[in-house]
């Protein structure tokens, strides 16, 4: 055999490979998505919620304000099939990692603990910044992490609990202040 029949045969096996591995990606994102395990999941949403935004001595956390149920109604509901897909996956993920890492589950581990695993995901799976990253969560879906964080800020702004006792609402605010001092521990404007 001579060299460039080695070579031009290494090529096909490589581009067979990586032909093969992108339609094994492409299928796990476009596949029909387990909402079944993501309607068993309401607990450990509203402990993930809660790592995001805790409750504190003057406001409710996102457990208390009902986070949890909000984030599967919009993931199962308006989210598209590739977020979803990714979204279920980075939940198996999660456990995975608790499970390798603590030996238990994620609503069995301690603020720290579950503070560490939130951290690597922030870290780890973030979307890109400007056009690219518009583009792949088009293209691809939002990653697990930034879905997560998009819902929980989402449903406790919105909700009761959050846009009364965490947020600072006012219905009529009055006139127009540019620039107002905060006092220590008052919470943020909740209208805009």
């Amino acid at each position: 055999m001579n060299r460039r029949k080695a070579i031009g045969r290494l090529i096909l096996v490589g581009l067979g490979g990586a032909i093969g591995f992108g339609g094994y990606r492409w299928h796990a994102l476009v596949r029909e998505p387990d909402i079944t395990f993501l309607e068993k999941q309401d607990a450990l949403l509203g402990a993930l919620a809660d790592t995001i935004i805790p409750s504190s001595a003057n406001a409710p956390g996102a457990l208390q304000a009902g986070v949890g149920p909000f984030i599967l109604a919009m993931v199962k509901d308006c989210a598209d099939r590739k977020t979803q897909n990714k979204f279920v996956d980075g939940l198996i993920d999660l456990e995975t990692r608790c499970q390798r890492s603590f030996n238990r589950s994620y609503l069995l581990c301690d603020k720290d603990q579950q503070q560490e695993v939130l951290s690597y995901y922030a870290k780890t799976e973030s979307a890109m910044k400007g056009w690219w990253g518009k583009a792949e969560a088009r293209l691809l879906g939002m990653p697990f992490f930034d879905t997560l964080k998009r819902y929980t800020v989402m449903g406790y702004c919105s909700s009761q609990k959050g846009a009364t006792q965490g947020l600072a609402y006012l219905a009529v605010p009055g006139s127009y202040q540019g620039c107002i001092a905060y006092q220590k521990d008052q919470p943020a404007w909740a209208t805009k």
